[in-house]
């Protein structure tokens, strides 16, 4: 094996260890903080602090993550996420819990879009060339969604321990805590081993990003805000505690069905690599989320547990095939040397918008209907899609312009 496919795998496998921890918190993060005494908006700002936390980090890894260093950076964003459950295995009250939150990135998605996220996807395509560019990030998508499907399955672990062996609730609840600053501090360990290949041979200067990349970027960053403004209304931990206020669906059922949303997720992302071969990553993105909004519009209305989750299922089929082909499509508008700057300026935005949105839902869910949020949402994600198209549909990638279509001189 290579340097650079050593590289590949390493992150591949941190990952791995990263999102596992995502995995099983996006499930019980918000039924536990409900069986804490928390109500829906207390639940709501606790989710926040932690998106604006990531938002915060990813600020930091955009402007110095370079010139600090890769793999240092990657390190102590572990360490920091590692400290991030401390006040829920402590028991804390939202006075701690909330600040804590913040500095440790504690993440309620139930899929990872962390500062750690934003700076790999910078680091992969660099690993790779254009042709298998959007392949190795659909792979490392996949990675992700697999580690966390079975960290969602894991999220049933607390309430099946209490019903087959009589352990404490709470306990059972510490131990998956306990086990996710483990998962942390090995993934930061395998950062370590990385070469020097992922990092920017140039650090004394910082990399000079070009007008014409800025406002590609700003375009983008602007889209993408949109689409996260209804991602912060449904992260995984508001919405199985949606499933769990209407239609009282328990952990236990609550961890197969995201089981079932992470394998679909990881799925799809092979999907989307594909299906970008053959129609383009723009169609990609807008051809596949589209429908998936109106599925989850449809879900805010099903009269049912059956229903619901059948058409959350058919979105979360479809949702997640515009990840690896837009991690793709702005690493292809960019210079190599300006991949930091473009992954960290478009996932600060979203985890900006995520933070925003998520601190209203909690009060949305209480105060006009519990969901609103997910209406509100599908909403959001349609007026993204239709932006996107019209900006971006005849802005191609290097890969896309063959003979074909590349313009005549």
């Amino acid at each position: 094996m290579n340097s650079l496919a050593r590289d590949v795998t390493l992150i591949y496998a941190a990952a791995w260890l990263r999102s596992f921890g995502i995995g099983f918190l996006g499930v019980v993060l918000g039924v536990f903080l409900y069986r804490q005494g928390f109500n829906s908006t207390a639940i709501g700002l606790v989710v926040a602090a932690g998106l604006a936390g990531a938002a915060a980090a990813t600020a930091i890894v955009t402007l110095k993550a370079d010139r600090i260093g890769r793999r240092k950076t990657l390190f102590v964003l572990s360490l920091l996420t590692a400290a991030g459950v401390f006040p829920l295995i402590l028991g804390s009250g939202i006075a701690v819990l909330a600040p804590v939150a913040f500095f440790g990135m504690l993440n309620g998605m139930g899929t990872d879009r962390s500062a750690a996220f934003a700076l790999e996807q910078a680091i992969i395509p660099g690993l790779v060339s254009d042709q298998r560019r959007t392949w190795s990030l659909a792979w490392y998508n996949l990675v992700l969604d697999a580690s966390g499907a079975l960290g969602a399955l894991a999220g049933g672990i607390p309430l099946v321990a209490e019903r087959w062996w009589n352990m404490d609730l709470n306990a059972s609840y510490r131990a998956l805590f306990i086990c996710y600053v483990a998962a942390s501090l090995v993934s930061g360990g395998l950062y370590l081993f990385l070469t020097s290949q992922v990092e920017i041979r140039d650090t004394k200067e910082p990399a000079k990003v070009l007008p014409a990349t800025r406002a590609t970027v700003t375009k983008l960053a602007a889209l993408f805000s949109v689409d996260s403004l209804g991602g912060g209304l449904l992260t995984d931990a508001l919405v199985s505690y949606w499933f769990f206020r209407r239609f009282g669906v328990a952990e236990n059922k609550l961890a197969i069905l995201f089981f079932a949303v992470h394998i679909l997720n990881a799925l799809s992302h092979l999907g989307a690599a594909a299906l970008a071969k053959r129609i383009g990553l723009v169609k990609t993105m807008v051809f596949t989320h589209l429908p998936s909004s109106i599925f989850l519009i449809a879900a805010s209305f099903a009269p049912s547990a059956r229903w619901a989750v059948a058409l959350f299922l058919l979105r979360e089929s479809l949702v997640e095939m515009d990840v690896p082909t837009r991690q793709s499509y702005v690493a292809a508008m960019v210079r190599p040397s300006e991949r930091t700057f473009a992954s960290g300026v478009t996932n600060l935005t979203r985890n900006m918008s995520w933070a925003i949105s998520a601190s209203v839902a909690g009060i949305f869910m209480q105060r006009v209907s519990l969901s609103f949020p997910l209406f509100l949402g599908g909403s959001l994600k349609i007026v993204y899609d239709l932006l996107l198209w019209r900006a971006f549909r005849h802005a191609a990638p290097p890969e896309e312009l063959g003979a074909a279509t590349r313009p005549a001189t």
